[in-house]
């Protein structure tokens, strides 16, 4: 038809939508390699992955195809045909000569045509590659990890073993971006067990979604989810609007509510249910999400022990962390449902196996006592084939045991509990030394402070040059407002986030939290800088799944390193 053959590259660059999953589909089915980038990835980062992997065609959306491909065309001279899943573009006359644009429904007409005439596709064989997925490095260019059909079967087995009565009748709402491991494995897993799956995004999931009209219903108060997976950074979210709406309350109902929170609490401590508490003074909070949630599957960063409460908690429903990487197909561990330890990734899935290798340099040893530590090993059918066009990154990563099996070094720091579940406690890139030969974990310190009502996001930063940790922040703006209002300060909000004294008066915070979180003093920040711009993937600083980007973060706040290290 487009001349695509089974075994060759074709993109898909599209936002989370049913059109995605169908045209995966079919691409799995005929054998055709499924490359996909993430819809915010910068210009750089989608030719780079669009000319290593050679495409000729790419599937997109009109909208991405006015805002992004369009600029971008020209720099990729193998492209030919751009098939727009949501009907035809207006004035795309201004693409290069030979790159001709169809719509999804005249290439399914086409298909059906053709499918008339040809005999059926051949079968993708185990070992073939289902997808080449970019991942969007905290570091560098993107690197593309390939993806057998195999390596997918058996991460999504491993990960539906660890979802109760999962079926029909269940409901998943889909928002996350499909380019993303963890999306499209969630989605795969409810596919293959008969799921519906309804599609969001992450602006119109609830009713105070930013592109829900004031009185209208957002998504998931009409589809009613039953599984709903989210990144930390999203829950983070819902866990400090509504306490933002707890401390609105009378005196009365704010007190009922702690109350309610706390004898909760205590409860699930105790293995004990609380049906009145769910009913009365929860059910607000729950329907938040619809009202329907029983499981949030929640993976891509570690989520604090304060807000998998808070969603166990409020939603009444389970929260299965799961810690899994693209290069082992999204799999590695999810902890049981009922399991209501925080803090943990849970025990390995039934599809691979995971062992610790000693780390002199951090300290980290598997003989460690009481509970054995090290870089995490992951082993089995769900470990990727590599990096494509990437052999000296794969040597790196990956290596095969005497068994012929595949293994993965990961980077991160676990520690086993007795109980046979994993902790994420460090991650090898994030440890710094400081002047004086103490190293600090940069990812720990900001696990320690980002929990704080006023604390929106925070990156922290050390070199070897100098002696102490520094911050850059970004507060939340009704927060830090009413500390501004209660020390007398006042401005507009980028004049708030310039002042030497709210600086200070932040810092104050910061430090009692690191105290109370028993960081080392060393660990905590000596000065920061407050930013009045969120950080989000649009603007480069934080990757798709909102974790930091340090490089980029350390190039924008350049000029603010020099002053708070006092320009040596």
């Amino acid at each position: 038809m487009l001349g695509q053959k089974p075994k060759t590259n074709i993109a898909i660059f599209c936002e989370t939508r049913a059109e995605w999953m169908i045209a995966a589909q079919a691409c799995f089915m005929y054998n055709f390699q499924l490359v996909t980038l993430y819809a915010t990835l910068g210009g750089p980062a989608i030719v780079h992955g669009l000319n290593e992997t050679e495409v000729t065609n790419i599937i997109t959306s009109k909208e991405l195809l006015q805002t992004k491909l369009k600029d971008i065309v020209s720099l990729v001279p193998r492209l030919r045909h751009i098939i727009t899943v949501d009907g035809k573009p207006p004035a795309w006359s201004e693409l290069p000569k030979g790159v001709i644009v169809h719509t999804m429904a005249a290439v399914q007409a086409l298909g059906a045509k053709a499918s008339a005439e040809n005999e059926p596709p051949s079968a993708p064989a185990p070992s073939d590659i289902a997808v080449i997925m970019y991942t969007s490095g905290s570091t560098g260019l993107p690197k593309g990890v390939m993806i057998a059909h195999s390596n997918i079967i058996a991460g999504i087995t491993g990960m539906a073993e660890r979802i109760p009565r999962l079926g029909e009748e269940d409901v998943y709402i889909g928002y996350l971006p499909l380019a993303h491991v963890l999306e499209l494995s969630a989605e795969l897993v409810c596919l293959s067990h008969g799921c519906r799956i309804g599609y969001s995004s992450p602006q119109t999931l609830a009713d105070q979604s930013s592109k829900i009209k004031k009185g209208s219903k957002g998504d998931t108060s009409m589809l009613k989810p039953t599984l709903m997976a989210a990144v930390p950074e999203i829950m983070d979210r819902i866990y400090k609007n509504v306490m933002n709406k707890v401390n609105e309350m009378s005196s009365f109902q704010r007190n009922l509510f702690i109350l309610a929170y706390n004898y909760k609490m205590e409860q699930i401590s105790k293995g004990r249910s609380t049906p009145l508490c769910d009913r009365f003074i929860f059910r607000r909070v729950r329907s938040l999400l619809g009202g329907n949630i029983r499981l949030l599957l929640c993976g891509g960063a570690p989520l604090s022990a304060a807000t998998q409460r808070f969603m166990n908690i409020c939603f009444c429903c389970s929260v299965g962390q799961g810690y899994g990487l693209t290069e082992s197909s999204g799999a590695g561990t999810i902890t049981e449902v009922w399991d209501y330890n925080t803090g943990r990734v849970g025990a390995p899935l039934v599809c691979c196996e995971i062992k610790l290798k000693n780390w002199e340099e951090g300290g980290y040893f598997n003989t460690d006592k009481p509970h054995p530590r090290g870089e995490i090993l992951i082993g089995g059918k769900n470990v990727t084939m590599g990096y494509y066009k990437n052999e000296a990154k794969t040597k790196a990563d990956f290596f095969e045991d005497e068994n012929g099996q595949r293994w993965l070094c990961t980077g991160d720091i676990g520690e086993f509990d007795p109980d046979g579940c994993l902790k994420i406690i460090d991650r090898k890139k994030d440890l710094v030394k400081l002047q004086a030969g103490e190293y600090v974990s940069l990812g720990k310190v900001e696990a320690a402070l980002k929990n704080l009502p006023l604390i929106d996001n925070i990156c922290a930063y050390a070199n070897s040059y100098h002696s102490y940790v520094i911050g850059f922040v970004v507060p939340n703006q009704k927060e830090l407002t009413q500390l501004a209002r209660k020390k007398g300060f006042k401005g507009t909000w980028e004049e708030l986030c310039n002042s030497c004294e709210m600086e200070n008066e932040v810092l104050k915070v910061l430090s009692e939290a690191a105290v109370s979180a028993s960081l080392e003093k060393f660990e905590i920040p000596m000065k920061i800088r407050l930013s009045p711009e969120p950080w989000t993937p649009e603007t480069g600083l934080v990757t798709d799944a909102f974790k930091l980007k340090r490089k980029e973060l350390k190039t924008h706040y350049q000029a603010d390193i020099e002053r708070m290290y006092g320009r040596k």
